[in-house]
């Protein structure tokens, strides 16, 4: 009884730890082996590609050094408010 009880107070501490301990993790834009793109236009939008091949219409590449990786760092929020135009300048929205 004593080992039951230990067990189940180790995963409530270890539940607590995980929730306040701000354990780091980051939810990607894009899954392995693709990459984002953005649509032209000022609708937003984005899609994942498979690495090594160009994204289809309407998608173009993020500009360099622009490229979101995780769900709301600096360039996914960035690009709410941001789009590209059909010449590649990047638009308010």
């Amino acid at each position: 009884m004593r080992t039951k009880i230990k067990v189940v107070l180790a995963g409530v501490g270890l539940s607590g730890l995980l929730l306040t301990g701000g354990c780091g993790f980051q939810e990607d834009i894009c899954g392995d082996g693709e990459y984002p793109a953005i649509a032209v236009g000022g609708q937003g939008g984005s899609a994942c590609f498979p690495e090594g091949q160009e994204p289809t219409a309407p998608y173009v590449r993020y500009p360099e050094g622009k490229v979101p990786q995780h769900v709301d760092d600096e360039w996914d929020v960035y690009w709410r408010d941001h789009g590209i135009d059909a010449n590649g300048t990047i638009i308010d929205r």
